[in-house]
């Protein structure tokens, strides 16, 4: 008993119902050690039960017992001990048997900080080499911009994809529900996402409940960072725009610039620190309404004339706000693409709140709103023709 209320003290879970009936089991005369001697063994298989029973929840040992409650086996490092095993084991034993787990007796491999050094910043400036030109950059790793990240990596398999996240873990607000609670509420026909990607749900008709939007939001990330074409670049803000002038066209944008989001936040308190760039075909701007750096695409755009003021999101309406989000998904101008909350930004849209529906479909819209770009792109470079034919395609 000496061994069980010592365990009993280091673990309050150990209710008080449990130590009575220990100590009710050892009092009873037909298992006091001054009997019979086939009592005293049985006493000690029914004690070797009983204390495993009461230590087991601090170490996960389980234990199986028969309906005549002696001790057939315990687990020890993941391995069942026989009866014949386990006769013979004594107190101080039983408490080494069961408080002990696979690894107590490991060590990791030796490894130089050097080492792990070189792994970190080889990979990473190699990334940033490989990713200086691509196809798309994502400005905003929220809902929206990982959707339209996932619809990519489907759509075109070998098109060069980097993410740029201001935060240090991407995924925005869906991370939680409305007002911090756990769960996400998605509108039909947005669910089709979620069983494209396994993620259960409560189906209440119109709308599905998944029990915890970071059931979501972490399966999607998987997918996403498995992608062998896309890379994120968390901790890393898109400062400025790359734009160029096409004497067809007009402006257009060619890219991302690119700062340490710590960097960038900070200007106001240091000498001037130049930013990096990312060139690409297109970019899709999903860089939501709220904090330091929301919808900082169109509000780059409204500063340099290339569209009307951005009033910013109207008040709440669902209904209204999720259908607006997923149409105005668009080519805003030439080479940059508004998807999320960020449309609602340019167009004064109401916002939505804590339903999610139109920024998964939204991102997977700005995907495709994205292969039209490039593929229109690819188009006027191998077949140039006049002016005139050039500018009706990109009208077009």
């Amino acid at each position: 008993m000496a061994v069980a209320a010592a365990f009993a003290r280091r673990s309050p879970s150990i209710s008080g119902t449990t130590l009575q009936t220990a100590q009710k089991t050892l009092n009873t005369p037909k298992f006091s050690t001054k009997t019979h001697r086939s009592n005293a063994k049985t006493f000690r298989f029914k004690m070797a039960a009983m204390t495993a029973s009461i230590t087991a929840p601090l170490s996960g040992v389980r234990l199986n017992v028969n309906k005549n409650s002696v001790a057939r086996s315990a687990v020890r490092s993941g391995r069942m001990l026989t009866t014949a095993q386990a006769k013979g084991y004594k107190n101080s034993q039983l408490e080494t048997l069961v408080s002990s787990t696979p690894f107590d007796n490991f060590s990791f491999a030796p490894i130089r900080e050097a080492v792990v050094n070189r792994a970190m910043t080889s990979r990473y400036f190699e990334d940033l080499t490989k990713y200086s030109e691509c196809d798309v950059v994502i400005s905003g790793a929220g809902s929206a911009g990982l959707c339209c990240a996932y619809e990519l990596s489907k759509l075109a398999p070998d098109a060069k994809i980097a993410i740029i996240e201001q935060g240090v873990a991407p995924g925005g607000g869906a991370w939680l529900g409305g007002q911090l609670m756990s769960a996400m509420v998605v509108r039909k026909p947005a669910h089709n996402l979620l069983d494209e990607l396994n993620v259960p749900y409560q189906d209440e008709g119109d709308y599905v409940v998944i029990k915890h939007a970071s059931l979501f939001t972490s399966t999607l990330l998987s997918k996403v960072l498995a992608a062998p074409n896309v890379k994120l670049f968390n901790a890393t803000a898109c400062e400025d725009l790359i734009v160029r002038e096409d004497p067809v066209s007009g402006r257009y944008v060619g890219g991302a610039v690119t700062n340490w989001t710590l960097v960038s936040l900070n200007h106001d308190t240091q000498m001037c620190m130049d930013p990096n760039v990312i060139e690409s075909k297109v970019l899709v701007s999903s860089t939501g309404h709220d904090g330091p750096m929301g919808a900082s695409g169109v509000k780059r755009l409204a500063r340099l004339g290339m569209v009307d003021a951005a009033p910013g999101m109207s008040a709440l309406d669902m209904n209204t706000a999720e259908d607006m989000i997923v149409r105005n998904t668009r080519e805003v101008v030439p080479g940059m693409i508004i998807c999320g909350m960020e449309v609602a930004e340019l167009d004064g849209a109401p916002r939505m709140g804590p339903t999610f529906g139109a920024m998964f479909m939204s991102g997977q819209k700005a995907a495709h709103c994205a292969i039209n770009s490039l593929n229109r792109q690819n188009a006027l470079q191998q077949q140039p023709e006049s002016a005139d034919a050039q500018k009706e395609l990109v009208n077009a």
